[in-house]
């Protein structure tokens, strides 16, 4: 794996399933972890098992979907670990699901304010730490759904569509001044959003057979992989993990 000693990452909804497993696998590669999350006691515990093992993590309390909220997490962790390097921006949630007609609009506004604006409120926020360092990485966690229309997930693909072209847009803006601004698109993961899509019963993803499903632990190391220099050549792109030449690049088999 990508050696990240002595980088500080910072990675968002990091409580659970993707997030916590790209905590712990960017502790292993060497880096200083903060996770964020409104989770703050799920953030602790992995906080603890980390530091148990001898890394470094710090858990702080944060809702992307408030600006004030992630700026000062941010600021809060160059004051503990004196810099940021990487900025992964995965918090998403796929609550509501259900049809246009019948979703509720403020449930389907606070899902663009996390999927959306949280992706958007954590590149600005990270953006001058980052150049102060001399440069970084931005990862945004994307989904298929991000070209493909889906039904019950409006909120969803919309957003993820419109982070596609945030990341291609802050590429396009900070690519010669050392920002390397990159976009997963995982594939189906293993975690309690896709019990929350599988009970939904509505389209396709939720009829796939869970045996189907990647452990969090690949995207982990994806997002580790996607900060070293064999990765460069995608910067402003999004990598999809169901690529099996990416994932043979990576060394998941």
């Amino acid at each position: 794996m990508h050696s990240l000693d002595s980088k500080t990452v910072v990675i968002t909804g990091a409580s659970r399933g993707i997030g916590a497993a790209a905590a712990v696998a960017f502790a292993e590669a060497g880096a200083r972890v903060a996770l964020l999350a409104r989770d703050l006691d799920a953030c602790q515990k992995t906080a603890a098992s980390l530091e148990s093992a001898g890394h470094e993590a710090l858990a702080i309390r944060c809702d992307v979907a408030d600006y004030g909220n992630v700026d000062a997490a941010l600021q809060q962790c160059v004051d503990h670990f004196g810099q940021l390097d990487v900025m992964v921006n995965n918090a998403g949630v796929i609550d509501p699901i259900g049809l246009m007609e019948s979703v509720d609009p403020a449930a389907w506004s606070d899902a663009v304010d996390i999927n959306l604006k949280g992706t958007f409120n954590g590149m600005h926020a990270a953006l001058p730490h980052l150049l102060a360092a001399g440069g970084g990485t931005v990862l945004n966690v994307s989904s298929g759904a991000a070209q493909t229309a889906l039904a019950g997930w409006s909120h969803y693909c919309a957003a993820k569509a419109a982070c596609s072209m945030l990341t291609r847009c802050t590429h396009v803006e900070y690519q010669d001044r050392a920002i390397r601004v990159m976009g997963l698109s995982p594939g189906t993961v293993a975690t309690d959003m896709q019990v929350k899509i599988k009970a939904s019963g509505i389209n396709a993803v939720s009829k796939l057979d869970p045996n189907v499903h990647i452990d969090p632990s690949w995207p982990a190391r994806a997002m580790v992989w996607m900060c070293s220099p064999d990765a460069a050549v995608f910067a402003g792109q999004e990598i999809a993990l169901r690529d099996p030449d990416i994932r043979a690049r990576i060394g998941l088999t």
